[in-house]
């Protein structure tokens, strides 16, 4: 089933497409990860522009957060205040990162800083989360300490001046430190495509130091109003949005984010993170091989 794509201005296969926003979803039930960051280079690979990848990822992802935040406010999983400080630090962070993303589009290099990103951020994440999976499975086979430590957030947050109370998560701390947070991630999901959750789950864990029932929630609350945001600014500035892309991807996570769900509440999580990590470094490994070789048309047309 081939689909025109009038932005990346080639022919697609339709379905493959839905399948793969399919995996997007899955990942979001499973992890509450927006999925941005396996979509976009898989999207790369496929033969679909960086440019017009990243930015219909980011519109995808705001799909596949849908469902989740509200499955989690029903159970009150969601810290609206943090959330709220969250995003907007992340449209900030949207708006510095649109301006980075023209001005390295004017010189011709955004292709590779987009993979070089990606090459360094995958290979980082993938290998802290392998390491973290085994290390908490062999723990449950010696039956190790299974007790969780209280979580308390960095001595720098603690630091940080004005600060405030956020009563679901537990915590009273300065807001400066989630605002920081959610700016860092608004960038990255302007430059990249990708929803954050990947960073914004641990570093609320560790670094805020936040209740863990909130944190997939209030991580999923930031994601769908910063993608939002930077969909828009995608497309009223770089124009690399594809709708016809972005449809099928959402499609294809809205299904997919019900079967995450349905496997997170039965499977091992210490191997689900292990089965996420081999496939980040997989496809760090290949995007890290595609900087190093010679494309086969060394020359191509910007379709924008």
């Amino acid at each position: 089933m081939d689909v025109y794509l009038p932005i990346a201005n080639l022919s697609v296969n339709g379905l493959f497409i839905v399948l793969l926003g399919g995996l997007t979803g899955i990942l979001s039930g499973l992890f509450g990860v927006g999925g941005g960051f396996l979509t976009t280079p898989l999207l790369i690979f496929y033969g679909i522009p960086p440019t017009v990848a990243a930015a219909s990822a980011a519109t995808q992802v705001t799909g596949a957060s849908v469902s989740g935040v509200l499955a989690h406010s029903r159970r009150g999983g969601v810290d609206y205040r943090m959330g709220a400080v969250m995003v907007g630090g992340g449209v900030i962070g949207a708006l510095i990162g649109a301006l980075l993303f023209r001005l390295l589009q004017a010189l011709g290099q955004i292709d590779v800083v987009i993979n070089i990103l990606y090459v360094l951020m995958l290979g980082t994440i993938g290998w802290l989360m392998m390491r973290e999976a085994i290390q908490a499975l062999r723990k449950g086979d010696t039956g190790g300490d299974s007790q969780p430590r209280k979580r308390r957030h960095h001595p720098l947050v603690a630091g940080l001046p004005f600060r405030w109370r956020f009563y679901a998560s537990g915590l009273y701390i300065s807001p400066l430190a989630p605002l920081i947070l959610g700016t860092l991630v608004g960038i990255l999901t302007m430059l990249m495509g990708v929803g954050g959750g990947f960073m914004l789950v641990p570093a609320m864990l560790y670094i805020l130091g936040m209740s863990g029932n909130v944190v997939v929630g209030t991580s999923l609350f930031q994601i769908l109003f910063v993608t939002m945001v930077t969909t828009m600014t995608h497309a009223l500035t770089t124009k690399a949005v594809d709708i016809v892309l972005a449809g099928l991807l959402l499609i294809g996570s809205v299904l997919g984010a019900q079967f995450g769900t349905q496997i997170a509440m039965k499977a091992r999580p210490e191997l689900l993170r292990l089965v996420l990590a081999g496939i980040v470094l997989f496809i760090a490994l290949r995007m890290l091989y595609g900087l190093g070789v010679q494309p086969d048309e060394i020359y191509t047309v910007d379709p924008l």
